[in-house]
């Protein structure tokens, strides 16, 4: 399980800092409504800059936080709670624009590889107690 574990941590890491700082003005078939970049998709969504880049620094300091905690073990359960939840509001502005199951598909994807690593941190921090 401690593999899976770092498997997790490493996969969400790095699909979240590929998305917000290699694909942020790339269109994708993900992004919400006619969407062609990041910041088209937010104001399909409702949401403008300032959050906009906020949610992004947020992410970004959560997945360097996950790679961090290959080091510092107390940093994975914080940072994936913040996937997590970011997730959960990605999910949400999918459905709230009613986009193709395919368009929040990663989201999803994301928010249950996020629950997986606090359901497998926490096993691993009871084993080593």
């Amino acid at each position: 399980m401690r593999y899976l574990n770092q498997f997790l941590i490493l996969f969400v890491s790095m699909v979240v800092l590929n998305v917000w700082l290699l694909r942020f003005n790339k269109a994708t078939i993900y992004r919400g409504g006619d969407a062609t970049n990041m910041i088209e998709e937010f104001l399909v969504y409702g949401i403008d800059k300032p959050l906009l880049y906020l949610i992004g620094a947020l992410k970004i300091a959560a997945a360097v936080g996950l790679l961090l905690g290959f080091f510092y073990k107390k940093f994975v359960i914080p940072c994936a709670s913040i996937i997590t939840v970011l997730m959960i509001g990605a999910v949400a502005m999918h459905l709230k624009v009613s986009d193709e199951a395919h368009k929040f598909f990663p989201a999803a994807f994301m928010l249950l590889c996020g629950l997986g690593i606090i359901i497998l941190s926490r096993r691993e921090t009871k084993i080593s107690s």
